[in-house]
């Protein structure tokens, strides 16, 4: 029997890295290594973790070496974007250092590069983008992934970058929220809350974003690829939507503009993506927000 080829995945505990070892692990390609700092907070079996800090080249070095993966899904990063407006050098370490550390690691046994990038990189100045929009970041998290995509094309590997907006989904063990849970845990509780109306957005289904990465993964796709839903959403969209969905009192959901709240970094307007280079060529098929609503839905009844 052919031997499967290995599939490195990093930040495996996080959002993005619990869906895509579940997923790959599900669709049996794949050998699947998950890795992650500390301990493994993965459910099930089917995968090899190990435990790694990827800013420390040595041990990058050493895990390479041992497992020699042919393909690596870089999705791990600091992505907390006032933290890193405040903290730009733990931010550099995260973002950029442990990129590097990846890609000359990558390079020594050849592996096929994935690596997860965000809208952030734009200024915002207008939306939805395709793949070919210049980059210009408006805050120091969006500089950070901007500089790591810069350093993976100038690598000699076969690399992907895999930009997406607005990740939305729920973890496991419930660690994470988002939007759809904050909205429906305040109207459950009857506080109002104020969303912005004027910051526009394609938000992505954790699932999806998983999926766009291992059809890149699978067809051993090279380039960028805008990998996000479809739907041109503002945040005051995305909870009234949410509200309707639970059948929750819409009354409570004040509108906002983005200077009501004082946040360390600058956010980007208007982002958003255009999709349909992903669509055509990768064969990409995301869920609709309000889809996305019902899956977290019926995850939130799981998880209880």
């Amino acid at each position: 029997m052919a031997t499967k080829e290995k599939i490195f995945i990093t930040g495996a505990n996080g959002l993005l890295g619990q869906k895509l070892v579940a997923q790959l692990v599900e669709e049996g390609k794949f050998e699947v290594l998950a890795s992650g700092r500390g301990e493994c907070r993965l459910p099930g079996d089917g995968f090899t973790y190990v435990s790694l800090d990827i800013t420390d080249r040595e041990s990058v070095e050493e895990v390479f070496q041992k497992y020699q993966p042919n393909t690596v899904i870089h999705g791990a990063a600091m992505t907390q974007v006032d933290d890193c407006e405040k903290d730009r050098e733990a931010c550099y370490l995260a973002n950029v250092t442990a990129t590097e550390n990846l890609i000359g690691a990558a390079e020594r046994v050849k592996s096929h590069f994935i690596f997860v990038s965000t809208d952030f990189i734009f200024s915002g100045e207008k939306g939805p983008l395709t793949e070919d929009e210049e980059p210009n970041p408006v805050n120091y998290y969006g500089e950070s992934k901007l500089i790591a995509e810069q350093k993976l094309i100038a690598s000699s590997l076969k690399w992907a970058i895999a930009r997406t907006v607005l990740v939305y989904g729920i973890a496991h063990d419930m660690s994470r929220t988002n939007i759809i849970l904050w909205v429906k845990k305040s109207l459950e509780e009857g506080k109002t809350i104020q969303v912005v109306d004027d910051q526009f957005r394609t938000p992505t289904l954790a699932e999806d974003l998983a999926a766009g990465c291992i059809l890149i993964a699978n067809q051993k796709a090279e380039g960028v690829y805008n990998i996000s839903g479809e739907d041109f959403l503002t945040p005051l969209d995305m909870a009234l939507m949410t509200a309707d969905y639970f059948g929750l009192d819409k009354s409570l959901i004040k509108k906002a503009d983005s200077s009501t709240f004082t946040q360390p970094a600058k956010r980007p307007a208007k982002t958003g993506f255009i999709i349909e280079k992903a669509k055509n060529e990768l064969g990409f098929q995301p869920k609709t927000f309000r889809a996305g609503i019902a899956i977290l839905a019926k995850q939130i009844i799981l998880a209880r």
